[in-house]
């Protein structure tokens, strides 16, 4: 039965069942002093249904590609037929109460439009329009990662702060953060090789980015068993050297199989090498002229400081002045020569860094003293033992804070062996392009300073350069292993 009806009929009851002065305040309705058939007339005159009423539309705004869902609140809706903006029909109109409705905005014109409810009893008009605003994505930053998956992603636009969910080739990113209205984070999902659409929804609807990410296919090295296929973010916090490391196809993180130790991939890039001095130490002439140098291949480099325990197991023996303490097994091998250290190398496939090599692994893309991105001499404890803190002795590697690429102990602890014959006026003639240093000599380089010395943090600049003959054994003087892909 109709509502009006039901109202008429309960009318009617109640004015048959109350005396006269009753009737009159209560269903006289043409005030004629009668409660009778005119009264009923004037009450069936106005049958029909209900005009709806509408107190709300939210989210107000939305994308003007389309697919904001949109709720709207009011009364009178239970007949709702169809839902307007600008006069452009919605999709997925649904009732879900009298007073709720849902509905799919289509595209739009930027700006404002109405919003218009068509019920039984007709049309209705929203109190306030819906705009359309443009939602878009400036960037995807990286925008390649492995196909494994794990990618942390930053997405970067517009009317993002809505964003419930990301998806990267039809399938939904995790982790997915909308940080304001302009930046939305995620992790990738894992995915086939080749580029894939990233789409980004939410109440404002859903954006598109057509191929705007690329998975990659990641090498692992023959002789490596893969640990990390792409640089945390946590660990290498530049987004510049995340991104060449992803660049170079190779997995960020592996180990050495035959011995377990750690290794990370040191992209290709372009340095300026030689002299940064700290705001206590100058540079020695060997340092100079500052020149720019390119390294055009991406190559590993031991994470940490090659151990003692770790020369024992393949050497059978152990040189280090400081062995037989409770945690000699991961202090830095020591006293070994660069002669004695090339048994080591041939039985393991490893190799000593270029100079160059050494000097842009350590920096990770700082140019200041020290690798911490300071030239404040008083900021070398974070990251290294030198002779202010190491108590004269060598301590278990990765102590200290690591530097931009996950390397630890480059500056301080032990000095490291690199490949190079030593010439302190090499960098004069230097080539720009993976230098490999002079063709012969007396000494060999050694970088990144020690537990020793009387100068404090001089020798542990990352410009610094030091020398030793072949034969030369100190307590010191230990080293890093790299590798080729």
């Amino acid at each position: 039965m109709p509502p009006k009806l039901q109202t008429a009929i309960a009318l009617l009851t109640l004015a048959l069942a109350l005396p006269a002065s009753a009737q009159s305040c209560r269903s006289d309705l043409n005030g004629d002093g009668l409660v009778n058939g005119a009264d009923l007339g004037i009450m069936l005159a106005d049958w029909g249904y209900c005009a709806a009423t509408i107190t709300s539309v939210s989210p107000a705004q939305g994308g003007a590609q389309g697919g904001t869902v949109i709720s709207i609140t009011g009364t009178g809706l239970s007949t709702t037929s169809s839902v307007k903006i600008g006069g452009v029909a919605c999709t997925n109109v649904t009732v879900l109460t009298p007073t709720l409705v849902r509905a799919t905005t289509p595209p739009g014109p930027l700006g404002e439009a109405s919003v218009a409810v068509t019920t039984n009893a007709g049309t209705t008009l929203a109190p306030t329009p819906f705009t359309y605003v443009l939602q878009q994505v400036s960037s995807i930053v990286p925008n390649t990662g492995s196909y494994t998956g794990g990618t942390a992603i930053t997405i970067t636009g517009a009317y993002l702060a809505a964003t419930t969910g990301v998806t990267i080739g039809g399938v939904p990113a995790t982790n997915v953060v909308a940080v304001s209205a302009t930046q939305v984070t995620a992790v990738t999902p894992a995915g086939s090789v080749g580029a894939v659409d990233v789409v980004i929804t939410g109440t404002k609807g859903a954006v598109t980015v057509a191929g705007g990410f690329t998975y990659q296919p990641i090498i692992v090295p023959t002789w490596a068993t893969l640990v990390e296929a792409m640089p945390d973010p946590a660990v290498v916090t530049d987004a510049t050297l995340r991104a060449a490391i992803m660049a170079s196809g190779l997995a960020w993180r592996v180990r050495d199989t035959a011995t377990q130790m750690e290794m990370l991939c040191v992209p290709q890039g372009t340095f300026q090498m030689g002299c940064t001095a700290s705001n206590q130490y100058g540079c020695n002439g060997d340092e100079n002229p500052t020149h720019s140098v390119t390294l055009t291949q991406a190559f590993y480099m031991g994470r940490y400081e090659v151990t003692q325990g770790q020369w024992f197991a393949r050497m059978e023996s152990n040189p280090s002045y400081f062995a037989g303490q409770s945690d000699s097994a991961s202090r830095p091998v020591e006293q070994v020569s660069w002669n004695t250290i090339q048994g080591f190398l041939s039985a393991t496939g490893m190799r000593l860094p270029s100079e160059a090599e050494w000097e842009y692994a350590c920096r990770a893309g700082t140019t200041t003293a020290f690798n911490n991105g300071s030239s404040d001499d008083a900021t070398v404890g974070t990251i290294a033992w030198f002779p202010t803190n190491s108590d004269s002795q060598t301590h278990v590697v990765g102590g200290k804070a690591a530097n931009a690429l996950g390397l630890y102990d480059m500056e301080g602890n032990a000095w490291e062996w690199g490949n190079d014959w030593y010439d302190s006026n090499y960098y004069s003639v230097s080539p720009s392009t993976n230098p490999l240093g002079p063709v012969s000599g007396r000494y060999r380089v050694i970088r990144g300073g020690s537990w020793r010395g009387n100068y404090a943090a001089l020798y542990v600049r990352s410009s610094y350069r030091g020398y030793s003959g072949l034969d030369d054994k100190y307590s010191d003087v230990g080293f890093r292993v790299a590798r080729n892909p």
